[in-house]
């Protein structure tokens, strides 16, 4: 096995040069510039304090730069996994209790041992359940969520918090009159200056411009703001080793909330990784390799008091737009964060919940992607109401229901879409040999004694009984003229027992009313599914053909040349 596919970094550390290492450098510090004021706030988030956000930043970096197959994925806290950390922390312990951070270090574990099992056997594909409409729905949700959730620092209100929305804003709605007026003005202040600066460029670091601001208001100004709340003193010091409390009907009640996590944190980093891979042809992102070093990340960092980490959208762009060439721009990240733990934590101690509140809401309000609900609208309307139904269950029911919610709508909709395939029947494009779908070539010619007709799919049990009703209305449409009926089966690239079976009984049914039954274009494996199940001893091999075109030619001309020469080669395949 090669060991550079186990170990990513071990691909481009040993040619790594100096020309990378400006971009790296420059990326590195604007995305440790971001982060550590995003890491304070996000653990406000999780219900956690504030130094456990810096903690996500360090462990799990350094090993998504070692394991990890992407070289500009920004790993660490996000908005979106803290508010399901304390969504689902938050029913077994008190926010912010010693028991609270133990539980929500033990939660890292267990996604960590999750994505790492799942990586190792390669079960990658079993987010390919959540559909892009189920994932647009969902994490325009939560962001709503994770923004209203926000309102109690920005105005200075003890709203209550919760997951589901109505909640929120009925809260909202009864207090808003109490606002904290200081707070809400350096908030709103914050949200403007903000999204001018975005507006600007999106490589200022307008995070730290408004902590920066925010800080020295305070405190040279306290004395006039005394209401507003402060983030007050935050721990020097790296985290030290210790080993997650284990309590196995701790991990029970906790096991669907760590799987949400792995099913987000997952999608999350397989979509910023395959939107960074496409605006370069260096490396390509392996899925099960993410999962492995997610995993690890997790595991490793909560081992160092680091809860729940996944890559975050905003850094990652970041990093990339910087000239990130490296994950040595993780590094570099890493590096800034251990300096302000080490010695720059008591600059926070001034620094307003309400500028964090700020920094977090217009993050997570960008995720809100009205632009992709017009484009399903447009493009599929049932993937439209998908998106909506998801995007609905999880603002009202909570973020755990919203990700089941959205699973079982995946999986309706891909059942209803495999068991009711395009059937249509085909006709003949003049002059030439071809057979084209009557519904969209007018021009086609249609003979009343032969069906020529195609099935969009594979034949199997959930959708046999469909093939049958399907072609039985076509064989009524055609009517007593019916001589001939030819299946196109080019589109079906697989048939299990049940649609054998079901094709052995039609072939008799139609035998008895003296209606002819031929194969055009069979796939190999196909073919050979049909001949294991003993289609042979109802119909001879003579009733395949390469086209449709041969199949009608031969029923009218009894012209056998073509038709034995494909007979002669199926023959020979199949011994």
């Amino acid at each position: 096995m090669n060991i550079k596919k186990i170990i990513p970094i071990l691909e481009w550390l040993p040619n790594y040069n100096i020309s990378f290492f400006k971009g790296d450098l420059v990326a590195g510090l604007t995305v440790g510039i971001i982060l550590i004021p995003q890491g304070i706030a996000y653990a406000l988030i999780a219900g956690l304090p504030p130094i456990y956000g810096l903690y996500c930043a360090l462990v799990p970096q350094v090993m998504y730069a070692i394991f990890g197959s992407s070289r500009q994925v920004a790993v660490g806290p996000v908005a979106m996994d803290s508010l399901i950390v304390a969504t689902g922390v938050s029913t077994l312990a008190l926010a912010g209790s010693d028991s609270y951070i133990s539980i929500a270090i033990l939660l890292a574990l267990m996604v960590g041992a999750i994505q790492f099992i799942m990586g190792i056997f390669s079960l990658g594909f079993i987010v390919n359940f959540l559909s892009k409409p189920v994932i647009t729905g969902f994490t325009s949700a939560v962001a709503l969520i994770i923004g209203f959730n926000q309102f109690r620092n920005l105005f200075g209100v003890d709203f209550v918090q919760s997951d589901q929305l109505q909640y929120v804003v009925e809260d909202i709605c009864i207090q808003f009159s109490s606002l904290n007026y200081n707070t809400t003005i350096i908030g709103l202040i914050s949200v403007v200056a903000i999204i001018i600066f975005r507006k600007i460029n999106k490589k200022i670091p307008n995070a730290l411009i408004v902590v920066v601001a925010g800080i020295l208001i305070m405190k040279y100004f306290g004395e006039s703001f005394k209401d507003v709340s402060i983030v007050k003193d935050i721990p020097s010091g790296l985290p030290v080793f210790g080993l997650p409390e284990f309590d196995l009907d701790l991990i029970r009640e906790l096991f669907p909330i760590a799987f949400t996590l792995v099913m987000v944190g997952y999608l999350e980093t397989i979509s910023i990784g395959k939107s960074l891979e496409a605006k370069q042809d260096e490396y390509r992102i392996r899925p099960n390799q993410e999962l492995i070093a997610l995993g690890i990340g997790n595991m490793v960092g909560s081992l160092f008091k680091a809860y729940p980490t996944t890559s975050s959208f905003s850094r990652s762009a970041i990093n990339q737009e910087s000239g990130a060439k490296t994950g040595m721009s993780a590094l570099i990240s890493v590096l800034m964060v251990v300096l302000t733990l080490l010695f720059l934590t008591p600059l926070f101690y001034h620094l307003p919940k309400t500028v964090l509140a700020a920094i977090i809401i217009v993050a997570v309000f960008n995720l809100v992607n009205f632009k992709e609900a017009a484009f399903l609208w447009k493009a599929n309307h049932l993937d439209f109401w998908l998106m909506l139904a998801t995007f609905i269950a999880t603002l009202l029911l909570g973020i755990e229901f919203g990700i089941m919610v959205g699973v079982g709508l995946s999986l309706i909709v891909l059942i209803y879409r495999t068991s009711r395939p395009y059937v249509t029947e085909l006709g003949k494009v003049p002059d030439s040999d071809f057979y084209r779908n009557k519904n969209r070539f007018e021009e086609v010619i249609l003979d009343d004694e032969i069906l020529v007709f195609r099935f969009d799919a594979q034949i199997f049990y959930a959708n046999s009984s469909y093939f049958r009703d399907k072609l039985d209305e076509m064989v009524i449409q055609k009517g007593k003229a019916l001589k001939l009926i030819v299946l196109d089966a080019e589109s079906i690239n697989r048939v299990d027992s049940t649609g054998v079976e079901m094709l052995k009984e039609r072939i008799k049914f139609y035998q008895k009313k003296e209606i002819l039954f031929y194969f055009a274009g069979v796939k190999g494996p196909v073919r050979d599914d049909f001949f294991r199940s003993g289609i042979l001893d109802i119909i001879g091999i003579n009733h395949f053909f390469m086209k449709s075109n041969q199949a009608v030619l031969f029923y009218k001309t009894g012209d056998r040349k073509e038709q034995e020469k494909y007979a002669k080669y199926i023959h020979q395949a199949y011994k």
